[in-house]
């Protein structure tokens, strides 16, 4: 089997100190948790209870005071599990072989770029659609093995590294409460000596990870579900949590790729979908939005035109907001009053929970190092799919996996046109 490389992290060396020596006598693996520097990112990217089990592997773990504050876990709560703290965030930079991140690189917005050592192996969400091209070519001198989790393929053996799917399930529950604590009605039900309530009208666009997470969170509060998704191959998933599914006159051939992600369709298409959508926004008291395309601008689905259709006090959550949005009057991290209809543009509501978004952060990011770790060792094997997929730059070459994805869909979508 052909590899790039093979890395040898942390089985040999004389330990200096620093990470001191495993229980066979060499050195042990560093593996470091800088504090996160974007503006209200309060998740840490291992909890105690997840390095502990890194510390039982002979691994040692290095932490930046205050790290864990954000999400409730103290430096003592990270010292009994076994890690060491040290009070500089650059010094887990220098001390350790591998970085644990939540946001780096393009992803840690505004940020200059973090001081990655020679050889070092960085993980994490580094947003790799953004990095600049002198950002690339940076890693690439430094020779950084820079792994970003929003690549991993949606194949059954990745799932339990999603950390894309594991947020996005956070953000949709999260979703669904902001908006029942705005609306200016229950969500349920309600039969009382003073009258009938009648059940809040949901409308969730989009039925990934995060639609669904909605969708069964405003049922279970008791409000009148409804889905939309452009495949209707998860009209079955919608409806078995309790919910209506809409469908749209609407061609929505080749609206998926191979991996469950919607594609980006044509101007025309978008434009007899907002049509359609215009006679089911106006009857909602709540619309929750999801629908984003990687790598792209968000879809706008919901003008002006519907909103103004709405009832006063009616509530939108644009959970595509960071991608530019599907409504016309978001704006990123701002709430807007638009024609008596709030309109929510959060860009990191996983932030909102960070005790649980961080203990499911830190769960995949530790079961993807236990993918790569093999003897105690790091093998980055890139004939592997998910360490293929993942991986942006190593051992000075610079890989760019999305571009050469796009490249392999294009040629094979120009091969099965000359078949046919």
């Amino acid at each position: 089997m052909s590899r790039e490389r093979r890395s040898t992290i942390g089985s040999d060396g004389d330990g200096d100190g620093d990470g001191g020596a495993s229980r066979s006598g060499h050195r042990a693996m560093i593996v470091g948790v800088p504090s996160e520097t974007a503006e209200g990112e309060t998740r840490v990217s291992l909890i105690p209870k997840v390095a502990k089990k890194l510390v039982d592997r002979d691994i040692d773990v290095c932490v930046t005071s205050g790290a864990g504050v954000g999400s409730e876990w103290s430096d003592d709560a990270y010292r009994e599990a076994g890690c060491t703290v040290v009070d500089g965030r650059d010094e887990v930079f220098d001390r350790a072989d591998v970085i644990c991140q939540v946001r780096g690189l393009a992803a840690n917005e505004g940020e200059p770029m973090d001081p990655y050592r020679e050889g070092q192996v960085v993980i994490g969400t580094l947003g790799p659609y953004d990095l600049e091209e002198g950002t690339w070519e940076e890693l690439g001198d430094r020779r950084v093995s820079a792994f970003a989790l929003e690549f991993m393929p949606r194949i059954s053996r990745a799932q339990s590294m999603d950390v894309l799917s594991s947020m996005a399930s956070v953000g949709g529950y999260k979703a669904a409460l902001v908006a029942a604590e705005r609306l200016p009605k229950l969500f349920p039900l309600e039969m009382t000596a003073a009258g009938t309530v009648q059940p809040a009208e949901v409308f969730v666009i989009g039925a990934g990870v995060s639609g669904l997470k909605a969708i069964s969170t405003a049922e279970r509060l008791g409000a009148s579900v409804r889905g939309y998704d452009i495949r209707l191959e998860v009209k079955q998933e919608v409806e078995s949590l309790g919910a209506d599914f809409v469908e749209l006159d609407l061609e929505t051939e080749g609206s998926g790729d191979d991996e469950g992600y919607a594609v980006e369709m044509g101007e025309e298409f978008y434009e007899q979908q907002r049509k359609e959508l215009g006679r089911v926004v106006p009857e909602s008291d709540v619309v929750i939005t999801t629908a984003a395309i990687p790598g792209a601008p968000a879809p706008e689905l919901v003008s002006e035109e519907m909103i103004t259709d709405m009832d006063d006090g009616s509530v939108i959550v644009d959970l595509a907001a960071a991608d530019g949005g599907n409504c016309d009057p978001t704006v990123a991290d701002e709430t807007v009053t638009y024609e008596g209809v709030t309109v929510f543009g959060p860009t990191n509501l996983p932030a909102t929970v960070p005790g649980t978004a961080s203990q499911l952060f830190a769960n995949n990011l530790y079961n993807f190092l236990d993918h790569l770790l093999e003897d105690g060792t790091l093998d980055i094997d890139t004939t592997d799919e998910i360490i293929d997929s993942t991986l942006l730059t190593h051992d000075g070459t610079i890989r760019r996996p999305h571009e050469e994805s796009d490249e392999q869909d294009a040629e094979d979508e120009e091969d099965g046109t000359d078949e046919g």
